[in-house]
C-alpha cells in the first residue's frame, strides 16, 4: 500500500483536488476539526497539509498529525492558521502572495467605481425597461482626481495606488513605515489618513494584530463625503461603526469585497442603498486561481524534496 503523506483539507474544487491526487497520495478532511477523525495509522504518515478556507486551524488540529512538518495555505491571507501554535512544534507555513495581486487590485477599483457612479443601480434601471421609458440615473460622483487613502501599502495596497495614479488622484498612505513612491503622502497612523482623504481603501493582512485596526475614530474621521473600500478581511475594521456610519449618513458609502461572519454577513448591510457588496471574489478568476493552486503544490514539492519552501510564511 502506498504510504499517504499529504492531508488535503478544506472547500478545494474538483480541478483542485485533481492537481493533488495526479502528484500525491492523499487523504481528505473536510475542516481542521475534521483531522483528529482520520485513521490513527494513516494520521502517522502525514507529514504535510493543503490548507484552504476560514475555519480555524489551531495547535488541536495539528496535534493529531505526528509528524507535520508544513501547512501550507491556498491564498496570501493565512490569519485562519494559528502562525505561532505551528512555529512552536516545528511545522513550517507557507502562502500564495504576489500571484493574486493583479486581480485584487483590479477588483478594488472597479467596486470604487461601481459605488461611486452607481453602475448597479445603472443596470437595474437599464434591464428593468425603466430607462426606456423615461426614467433616468441621478447624476453621480466623479472619481478621477479625488484624494485616495491606502491603508496598508503592502504587495496588494501598492498595485491599488499604481492604479488610482492613472486615474490622476491624489495618493495618501498608511503602513508601518514609510515607503519608497512618486512622492505620495506618508502618514503615521490611520486617522491622520482618514482626515486627509475622501477614498479610504483598507489592504492590511488579517490576524489579531489588525483587528477593528480600521476603528469608530478611523471612520469618523473619514467624514460625511468619505467611502471606504475593503478588500482585506472583515475583521480589519469596527464593523458595527462602520454600519452606523452608513446608515447615519456619517460617511457617504462603501465597497466591501469582505465582512465579519461571512458569507452570513451582517442583514443591516442588505438594506443599505450605499454600499457596493461582493462575495469574497477578490482572487476569483480562472488564471488566479491557477497560479495560486500551483504555488502552493510547489511548496508541497519543495518541502517532501527537501528544498527550501517557495513562499514560507514562518
Amino acid at each position: 500500500m502506498t504510504e499517504v503523506k499529504l492531508l488535503v483539507c478544506g472547500a478545494f474544487n474538483d480541478e483542485e483536488r485533481a492537481r493533488f491526487d495526479a502528484n500525491y497520495p492523499n487523504i481528505y478532511a473536510e475542516t481542521p476539526d475534521d483531522i483528529a477523525a482520520v485513521a490513527e495509522d494513516i494520521r502517522a504518515g502525514i507529514t504535510a497539509v493543503v490548507f484552504k478556507g476560514h475555519a480555524p486551524f489551531g495547535g488541536a488540529a495539528m496535534d493529531p498529525l505526528s509528524g507535520l512538518g508544513l501547512i501550507a495555505n491556498f491564498g496570501v491571507g493565512y490569519d485562519a492558521i494559528d502562525v505561532a501554535a505551528a512555529s512552536a512544534r516545528g511545522v513550517k507555513v507557507t502562502n500564495t502572495p504576489n500571484v493574486l495581486n493583479d486581480d485584487v487590485a483590479d477588483l478594488a477599483v472597479g467596486m470604487m467605481l461601481a459605488q461611486t457612479r452607481n453602475m448597479v443601480e445603472g443596470d437595474a434601471l437599464t434591464r428593468s425597461g425603466q430607462w426606456a421609458a423615461g426614467t433616468n440615473l441621478p447624476l453621480n460622483r466623479k472619481m478621477s482626481g479625488g484624494t485616495v487613502g491606502i491603508c496598508g501599502m503592502g504587495r496588494i495596497g501598492r498595485e491599488i495606488a499604481d492604479r488610482l495614479a492613472a486615474f490622476k488622484m491624489d495618493i495618501h498612505y498608511h503602513s508601518r513605515s514609510e515607503k519608497e513612491t512618486p512622492g505620495w503622502t506618508y502618514h503615521a497612523d490611520p486617522v491622520s489618513l482618514a482626515k486627509a482623504v475622501d477614498w479610504f481603501v483598507v489592504a492590511l493582512v488579517g490576524g489579531s494584530e489588525t483587528e477593528g485596526y480600521v476603528s469608530a475614530e478611523v471612520i469618523n474621521a473619514l467624514g460625511e463625503k468619505g467611502i471606504i473600500c475593503n478588500i482585506s478581511r472583515g475583521s480589519t475594521i469596527d464593523e458595527g461603526a462602520m454600519l452606523d456610519a452608513l446608515e447615519q449618513g456619517k460617511i457617504a458609502g462603501a465597497a466591501l469585497d469582505v465582512f465579519l461572519n461571512e458569507p452570513k454577513i451582517d442583514e443591516r448591510f442588505y438594506a443599505l442603498k450605499n454600499v457596493v457588496l461582493q462575495p469574497h471574489q477578490g482572487s476569483g478568476t480562472h488564471e488566479t486561481r491557477r497560479d495560486m493552486a500551483e504555488l502552493q503544490l510547489s511548496n508541497v514539492t519543495a518541502y517532501f524534496e527537501g528544498r527550501d519552501l517557495v513562499t514560507p510564511v514562518n
